[in-house]
């Protein structure tokens, strides 16, 4: 349980003017209000990382890039079509920052490193793909189906990622413990064989 909170607090803490953007739409907090508070948010959100001398990762400055911009251009031009087609334009800025290779290493526990590299870098690959994947979904709805985007963007960019999250930390797990076991019985096997 402890590496699975080790690898989500990251991600979490990537992803948490998001969350609170969501949360205050879910809360039906006007979207101007609602934009505002989450400007507000996520600046003072790394103003408070950098005064602590956190780390801030590449993707977290991405996030309030994007929260900037799109959080200007959604309070000047009061269109609910462009409100509802700005994800997809964010997750396609996101999916081009985790085609970084290794970006994901740093989700490793210590106990892990070594043992699971190759895999974190594929899965970076992979959460590219579905950011990309639900760029194009999402621009889908918002285009064709608006009626129904609402309940999309409450349930689809979510499930996906937390299944993908599951596969992955599931499959490092896996791999991980298989790694560290070979290298625990492989010194006894060398003494051995040499015997």
């Amino acid at each position: 349980m402890n590496s699975l909170l080790y690898a989500a607090r990251p991600l979490l803490n990537d992803f948490l003017s998001s969350i609170v953007f969501v949360a205050l739409l879910a809360l039906k907090v006007d979207p101007a209000v609602a934009t505002l508070s989450v400007i507000v948010f996520a600046v003072a959100h790394l103003a408070y990382m950098q005064v602590t001398r956190r780390a801030v990762a590449p993707l977290q400055w991405a996030s309030l890039g994007l929260v900037l911009v799109f959080g200007a251009a959604s309070l000047v031009l009061h269109d609910a079509r462009f409100l509802m087609a700005k994800p997809s334009v964010i997750y396609l800025i996101v999916a081009a920052v985790m085609m970084r290779r290794g970006w994901m290493l740093r989700y490793l526990p210590p106990v892990a490193r070594g043992h699971g590299d190759g895999l974190m870098i594929g899965f970076g690959y992979a959460w590219a793909g579905l950011m990309a994947l639900t760029a194009v979904a999402n621009l889908v709805m918002a285009v064709w189906f608006t009626r129904d985007w609402p309940m999309f963007m409450a349930t689809v960019p979510l499930a996906s990622k937390i299944a993908l999250f599951a596969v992955q930390f599931l499959s490092v797990r896996i791999r991980v413990r298989r790694g560290i076991v070979a290298q625990r019985t492989a010194p006894g096997l060398s003494q051995a064989a040499s015997a």
